[in-house]
C-alpha cells in the first residue's frame, strides 16, 4: 500500500515538474527569445524569483521524497516491480533536482542579479538563453521518462 501511494505521488509530481520543464521549452523561452532583450530578461528575471513558492517547492523537493521513498519500497518489497520504480527515482533526482539545483539555479541567479539595460546584461542573456534552454530540454526529457517509469512500476504492483 506504501508502495503504490509513493508511486502515485512521485508519477503525479514527475508529471507536473516535466509538464512546467516542457511549457518553458516549448512556450516561455522562445517567446523570451523573440523580445527586446532589457523585457525578455526582465521577464525571466521576475519568473525566477516568483517561482519559489511553497506550492512549488512542495512539488519540487515532495516529488523527490516521495520518489526516494517509492524506490526504497520498491526494493523492500520482492514482489515489487524494482527496477521500475528505482529507475523513476534516479531519473527524477539527476534530471529534475540535479540539473535543477547544479545548473540552472546558479545561472537564474546570476540572470536575476544582472542589469537588463547593459551590454553586460544582453550579454548574459545571450549565452543564458544559449545553454540554458538545451538543457531544460533535458530536465524535461528526464521527467518524463521518470513519470513513464513510476507509471510501469505502478501497473506491476
Amino acid at each position: 500500500m506504501l508502495l503504490d501511494v509513493a508511486l502515485l505521488l512521485a508519477l503525479v509530481g514527475s508529471g507536473l515538474m516535466a509538464g512546467l520543464f516542457f511549457a518553458f521549452s516549448v512556450a516561455v523561452m522562445p517567446a523570451l527569445a523573440h523580445e527586446p532583450v532589457p523585457a525578455a530578461m526582465t521577464a525571466m528575471q521576475r519568473i525566477n524569483v516568483a517561482i519559489v513558492r511553497p506550492v512549488f517547492l512542495l512539488v519540487f523537493v515532495g516529488t523527490l521524497v516521495v520518489a526516494v521513498a517509492a524506490a526504497i519500497f520498491s526494493v523492500l518489497d520482492p514482489d515489487a516491480a524494482t527496477p521500475w520504480g528505482v529507475a523513476g527515482a534516479v531519473l527524477y533526482l539527476v534530471t529534475s533536482v540535479g540539473l535543477t539545483a547544479g545548473y540552472h539555479v546558479p545561472r537564474n541567479n546570476a540572470l536575476v542579479a544582472a542589469d537588463p539595460a547593459t551590454a553586460e546584461g544582453a550579454g548574459l542573456w545571450a549565452t543564458y538563453l544559449r545553454e540554458w534552454v538545451p538543457w531544460n530540454h533535458v530536465r524535461a526529457i528526464g521527467c518524463v521518462l521518470a513519470t513513464a517509469s513510476f507509471a510501469i512500476a505502478l501497473a506491476r504492483t
